[in-house]
């Protein structure tokens, strides 16, 4: 296919509004592509190579300005792009503004091939070379192949290369457009496309399996060790939510890491992407090693590194960056800061899929796979909101992050973000308590005051509203322990009564109504957020308050 008829036809998808027209239109692109499909099926969206593969154009604005530049004419230079930029807001409009292929020299005629008729094949053929030019003389060498590519274009094949090198297609296109629009060209049903996509995450390919090979085809491709997908996502949500749409919510540690996917073939190759399907294998051999060491079979995992100190505890999120992209002296870098990976999900193990299974069951597979335990994430399953609210607890001081509810009897669907697996929100809202009671706690907190009464303002004194000891660290509790003591009223075994005398500002995830607190209402998940030293008791939020926000919620 000729990249004028390309570059016409996405002129024709950008200037219509309707999908379903949009959808036709692609489709028809697509019964016209012949041997370019693969290609075509990819540069619609605005992509040059499949979303899994590694390789990069690396052209960064002022390479394309440059070779933009160039192609326009001896007077025209990158600054004069980017005023033009500044005037018309959008790269393929500046592209398109100039007229070219007036210009001779070095590269004039020679990017992809020869001759004037620019073809999708020479494209792509000068991209492919772009992506694999570094070293000394790369940006030149890069300019050369750009200016050679637009000098052989007409002003509407400009607007769309400039677009596509810079990764700014935008014409309308979609995933769900080229999904919808290869089921529709080539006959072949949408959801069998979409589950095709997930496991190879190429669009190129699967749009020429459904032509060659159709149904048949598409239902024969699987997941790929070695080939990553897109990770399942979460939506935010509330413990309520869970249990009111799940009978029971399956509950995970929220970890303060980054996403991987680790692909492990015993008798191949270990290899580690990011969340966005980066490969960062290099930059963190700990993660390599660990496979070596625990897994026996072909695997692909979902987890997260996390930072860890020497003695093993996790360290902030900021520590994990100083690693993850690491391309030179790993080693060093490793010294600095290690990280240890923590999986919560299994994909494929020892030559099965397992998308189409249950939390539950890839969790047991996970489980069969990490025998020892190490590098396992615990899931609970309960429908017990206190069970939750002590897991939460527990997460919090081991120094995470909180809580992940899941369905137990999700599938895993790459690259969704639903409603069957939600990270917890956090606190939107906030209440000023005054702290009329506490509980000393127990075991290694047995000399601090481990969880605390809260109170609301009434006309006639404070009403209870709830308990929190939820987002306290141990050097905290020993700080409002100190506060706190010289405040005890009455003190019968572990419970003690405290005078009103210190503020605790407050988050939670709802208030409901409630026999257990003299209120009649109750905090949901409450978490401490720290001590308003700014407010007395009489300054703390009253019951009126809490009657106005619980409407405000309904």
């Amino acid at each position: 296919m000729e990249f004028s008829t390309f570059a016409d036809r996405a002129g024709k998808i950008e200037a219509e509004t309707a999908d379903l027209e949009i959808v036709d239109l692609v489709t028809d692109l697509f019964l016209d592509a012949d041997g370019d499909l693969e290609i075509v099926a990819r540069y619609v969206q605005g992509r040059v190579f499949p979303a899994w593969d590694a390789r990069k154009l690396e052209i960064g604005p002022s390479t394309c300005y440059e070779a933009i530049a160039r192609g326009a004419g001896t007077n025209v230079g990158p600054e004069d792009v980017e005023d033009r930029l500044a005037e018309l807001g959008e790269i393929g409009e500046v592209a398109a503004s100039y007229d070219f292929g007036g210009q001779q020299g070095l590269g004039a005629f020679t990017a992809g091939g020869g001759g004037t008729d620019l073809t999708i094949g020479e494209v792509q053929e000068a991209l492919s070379g772009l992506a694999s030019t570094d070293g000394s003389g790369s940006h030149d060498r890069k300019v050369d192949v750009l200016f050679g590519l637009f000098n052989r274009c007409s002003r509407e094949q400009a607007r769309y290369l400039a677009r596509l090198v810079l990764a700014e297609m935008r014409i309308g296109v979609g995933e769900g457009t080229v999904r919808d629009a290869i089921a529709a060209a080539f006959d072949v049903p949408e959801g069998e496309v979409e589950r095709a996509l997930q496991v190879s995450n190429d669009y190129g390919r699967v749009a020429v399996v459904a032509r060659e090979e159709g149904l048949e085809g598409l239902e024969a491709m699987d997941l790929e060790v070695g080939r990553p997908v897109q990770a399942m996502l979460a939506q935010a949500g509330t413990v309520t939510d869970a249990l009111e749409t799940w009978e029971e919510a399956a509950v995970e540690w929220k970890y303060d890491g980054a996403r991987v996917q680790l692909h492990h073939d015993p008798d191949g190759e270990t290899r580690v992407f990011s969340r966005n399907m980066e490969e960062v294998t290099d930059a963190l051999p700990e993660v390599g090693e660990f496979a070596e060491t625990h897994l026996e079979a072909p695997t692909i995992l979902d987890g997260e590194v996390v930072a860890v100190d020497d003695g093993g505890e996790p360290l902030p999120f900021q520590e994990v960056l100083r690693r993850f992209r690491r391309k030179h002296d790993v080693a060093k870098a490793r010294e600095d800061v290690t990280v240890a990976p923590v999986f919560f999900d299994c994909l494929h193990g020892d030559g099965e899929d397992l998308l189409e299974a249950t939390l539950t069951e890839r969790h047991a597979r996970l489980e069969d796979l990490l025998s020892g335990g190490e590098g396992l994430s615990k899931l609970w399953t309960t429908d017990d909101a206190g069970v939750i609210e002590g897991i939460d607890a527990e997460s919090l001081e081991a120094g995470h992050e909180g809580i992940m509810l899941k369905d137990p009897d999700s599938t895993y669907s790459p690259g969704r973000r639903g409603k069957r697996w939600l990270k917890r929100k956090p606190d939107v809202e906030t209440v000023d308590c005054v702290v009329t009671g506490a509980e000393w706690g127990e075991g290694r907190r047995a000399t601090f005051l481990g969880s605390f009464e809260l109170s609301v303002r009434t006309e006639d004194g404070y009403e209870t509203i709830g308990k929190v000891a939820t987002g306290i660290t141990d050097e905290k509790l020993a700080e409002l322990t100190d506060r706190l003591e010289g405040h005890v009223l009455t003190q019968e075994g572990q419970e003690v009564d405290l005078e009103p005398a210190v503020v605790f500002e407050v988050g939670y995830e709802e208030i409901q109504t409630s026999p257990t607190y003299s209120s009649g209402y109750a905090l949901r998940f409450p978490r401490f957020l720290g001590v308003r030293s700014d407010k007395d008791p009489d300054d703390a939020d009253s019951l009126r308050r809490v009657r106005s926000l619980l409407e405000v919620e309904e």
